[in-house]
This record gives structure tokens, sequence and C-alpha cells, in this order.
């Protein structure tokens, strides 16, 4: 059972909610649907190496199942820089880590994502 963990920098990491936003992305009607919910499992597991490599090796999976190359390159880039990130603390908040935004970036959390994030922590 997933529980909710103290993150760096004060932020707490809601493990059940991230396995609930990995699983409906798993079970997404749409690959549109899918990515939606992979970004927002991003925002949520960023902080956390294990969730954020997992949620890149989803996003991964999902660009290989849907031949977007471009985004399946920019994924293994982003799988490398995970634990660099880690190791060095710059890590950008919000990002949705997509490969058409830097992986540098910190960026305030789209409306969309924030709604879905509300939905899978019960809120």
């Amino acid at each position: 059972m997933a529980t909710s963990t103290k993150a760096s920098g004060g932020r707490r990491f809601d493990g059940a909610a991230h396995a609930q936003l990995i699983q409906s992305a798993k079970t997404a009607a749409s690959a549109e649907q899918s990515w939606l919910y992979l970004e927002a499992a991003h925002v949520v597991g960023q902080l956390h190496v294990k969730p954020h490599l997992q949620t890149h090796a989803q996003m991964l999976n999902l660009a290989l199942r849907t031949r977007d190359w471009s985004e399946a390159v920019g994924q293994v880039m982003r799988l490398a820089l995970v634990p660099l990130g880690h190791l060095s603390g710059r890590l950008p908040l919000g990002n949705p880590g997509r490969s058409a935004v830097s992986a540098f970036d910190p960026l305030p959390v789209r409306p969309e994502l924030a709604e879905l994030i509300a939905r899978a922590r019960g809120h």
C-alpha cells in the first residue's frame, strides 16, 4: 500500500495518487488522455527517484507504442537525466516531463494536470 512520505523541501509525496495516475494512464481510452495522466504523475512523483524513473519509463513505453520516435528519444534522454537531477538537486518543479518541454525549466502546473492530481488525491 502506497503512503505519503516527506520529500525534500517539505513537499509531501502522495504515493497513492501517483499510483492512481499511472494506472489511469494505462487504462485511458486514448493516447492523449494517457499522456495527461502521465504528465500529472510526473508532477506528483518528480521529487522522488523511483516514481520519477517509473513515470519516465511509462512515458517511453507510450511513445514507443504510439510510434512517436521524437518523444521516445526525449524520454530516453530524461531517463538518463533523472539520477543526475536528483544528485544535483536540480529538479524543475511543475514540469510535465514531455520532450516538447525543456527538461530544465520549472513551470506552473497546468490546470488540467492540477485537476487530475486533485481527483487522484480524492479532492
